[in-house]
């Protein structure tokens, strides 16, 4: 069998976007409950797609999987959680206190750090608390995309010690006392996250040089939280001996260089290799040939499917440079090349004369690595929550501190201490940076879809959190979603893979982005093979599966839409990233 070794009760998956974590996670719990196992998969991505890739509709409760008798599967709702967190706190003081104090302790737990922390309540409760999962055999956990994952990770450790050191009684959150009763919960989650005979992480990547960079962060980074059971799965691996054929063999090349380069830390890790596959890893059938990839027939010719495909990126490009000035930002599900796209789009501004500010909101910030060198008129800055967050706590300090006696400021500096200060000094540093759109360019390289949404959603809890700290609101904050929705200054594109799994994240991206008053510009379906010229039948085969989702987008979801090939030369520095603009 491919799939990691899941000897261990719990498992975790968890990697940059778009390796294929939902997949993998499935498929090991399908081959489990397949062997006779009760097996439970959990998402905790606030982007999860966990219901598609096993075909079912999926609830806070653990949902039975029609045609896979003892797998069940469940999602953890934030957003849900949040509320029924915030009603659990605030509940016990209604009919006792003011009407006015209980708006107060609401406001309170309305901010984007309840969300995260009332999420964190119900993954500890099924991974600190035993008996939440004592039916099943082995439960699974399909984590977010990396930097997501961290947080959540470090956050028992993080909570513990905020929870520890106040000595007011209230917080970011509300009353500690809400927090303080997890405490032998959050304990228990650390204990259970660190135990080898318990738990095992999969790292998951594709044979790709950032994909592994990624894998090795995130490798040493769960060793400093004391996580050392962990396995390294190489999704999607392409192998070929053929040469007559440039884009198989570049395919092949660049993923036998980067497991080469490997670092040195993760080739040392236990491993098992997925190869690559001709359809989609969504349905029962799909996930069974992960788990058995010798079962799957090799395609002997290739498919000669045909269709009409979309321009190129280049007259995108065109309108948005006609503009003058503006905000551009690349959204998308992990891993779909929104990164590279921005770039792309950057370089091709400032190379026409404007000036341009490349940045990013992304927490696992790939962004400066895909150019290699300066380029006139181009400048690459990355929002770094530390940076972000001794700036905003000193602003504050300076401010509301001056004014407060000794108690007071040991409270206002206890407050500051919390894990939502994080979130309301990265969201400050956004703002700034879409204000710079007045003056030039700037081309925002966002994070994975749930983190970009949660961070626009932060607007309110964001206004309702600054007058409480700080008496005053940033003239960049006030004028954020009004330039957000202008469409005139603001140009969302949307990035996409020709996948279904893409495809219809896309798609929901595109309807939430609607609800916010934000209208897309134009989708980019990136790195098509259907468009790459290959000849190679296994590779062909998966680019006539590319052709429903393509005639989907272009047809029926984008505005506008640009298509861009899968590139034998990588897409990495300038004259890389001009490719892009060639096809």
């Amino acid at each position: 069998m491919a799939l990691p070794d899941s000897r261990t009760r719990y498992l975790f998956f968890t990697g940059k976007g778009g390796v294929g974590k939902t997949s993998l996670s499935c498929a090991t719990g399908l081959a489990l409950a397949d062997a006779g196992k009760k097996v439970l998969i959990v998402s905790t991505d606030p982007a999860s797609n966990l219901d598609e890739v096993l075909g079912a509709a999926l609830g806070p409760l653990p949902t039975a999987i029609p045609g896979a008798p003892g797998l069940f599967a469940l999602n953890i709702d934030p957003e849900a959680a949040a509320r029924a967190y915030r009603e659990r706190m605030v509940a016990p003081y209604r009919g006792i206190l003011p009407a006015a104090a209980i708006r107060s302790m609401e406001e309170q737990f309305s901010g984007a750090c309840t969300v995260e922390i009332a999420a964190f309540d119900e993954f500890s409760k099924l991974l600190g608390d035993a008996a939440a999962t004592t039916d099943f055999d082995h439960v699974i956990f399909d984590t977010a995309p990396t930097g997501h994952t961290l947080r959540l990770l470090t956050l028992p450790s993080a909570w513990s010690g905020f929870i520890a050191s106040s000595t007011g009684g209230a917080s970011c959150l509300g009353p500690l006392a809400g927090l303080e009763q997890q405490k032998a919960l959050y304990a228990a989650t650390v204990a259970r996250l660190s135990s080898a005979a318990d738990t095992t992480v999969v790292l998951v990547s594709r044979a790709e040089a950032a994909s592994l960079r990624e894998a090795e962060r995130t490798r040493h980074e769960l060793a400093g939280l004391g996580v050392s059971n962990l396995l390294l799965a190489l999704n999607g691996v392409f192998r070929t001996e053929r040469q007559d054929d440039a884009v198989a063999a570049a395919l092949s090349r660049r993923a036998a260089i980067a497991l080469a380069d490997m670092p040195a830390g993760l080739a040392a890790l236990p491993a098992t290799t997925i190869p690559f596959l001709p359809r989609g890893t969504v349905g029962l059938a799909a996930l069974r040939q992960m788990a058995h990839p010798e079962s799957v027939a090799a395609p002997t010719a290739p498919d000669a499917a045909q269709t009409a495909l979309p321009p190129g990126l280049a007259g995108l490009v065109e309108t948005l440079a006609a503009a003058g000035h503006g905000v551009i930002m690349t959204m998308g599900k992990g891993g779909v090349g929104k990164t590279t796209v921005a770039a792309a789009v950057a370089v091709a501004l400032a190379r026409r004369g404007h000036p341009v500010i490349l940045s990013t909101t992304d927490p696992a910030a790939h962004v400066a690595s895909t150019l290699d060198g300066q380029v006139p008129g181009l400048s690459v800055s990355r929002i770094d929550p530390a940076e972000e967050v001794a700036r905003y706590t000193r602003e504050v300090l300076d401010k509301a501190g001056a004014q407060l006696d000794a108690g007071g400021r040991a409270l206002l500096e206890e407050d500051l201490r919390s894990p939502c200060t994080e979130e309301i000094a990265v969201f400050r540093a956004f703002a700034r940076t879409v204000e710079a759109g007045r003056e030039g360019f700037v081309v925002l390289d966002t994070a994975p879809t749930g983190h970009t949404l949660l961070l626009l959603d932060a607007a309110e809890a964001y206004h309702r959190e600054v007058m409480r700290t700080q008496g005053d609101m940033p003239e960049s904050v006030r004028e954020l979603l009004p330039r957000l929705r202008d469409p005139d200054y603001t140009h969302v594109l949307i990035v996409t893979l020709a996948e279904a799994t893409p495809v219809h994240e896309a798609e929901r991206l595109q309807h939430d982005l609607g609800r916010a008053g934000i209208a897309p510009f134009a989708w980019v379906i990136n790195q098509s093979l259907l468009a790459s010229g290959t000849r190679d039948p296994l590779l062909s085969q998966r680019g006539a599966w590319e052709i429903p989702f393509i005639r989907r987008v272009a047809d029926e979801l984008a505005p506008r839409c640009a298509l861009i090939p899968w590139l034998a030369e990588a897409p990495v520095g300038e004259a890389g990233l001009a490719q892009l603009l060639r096809t």
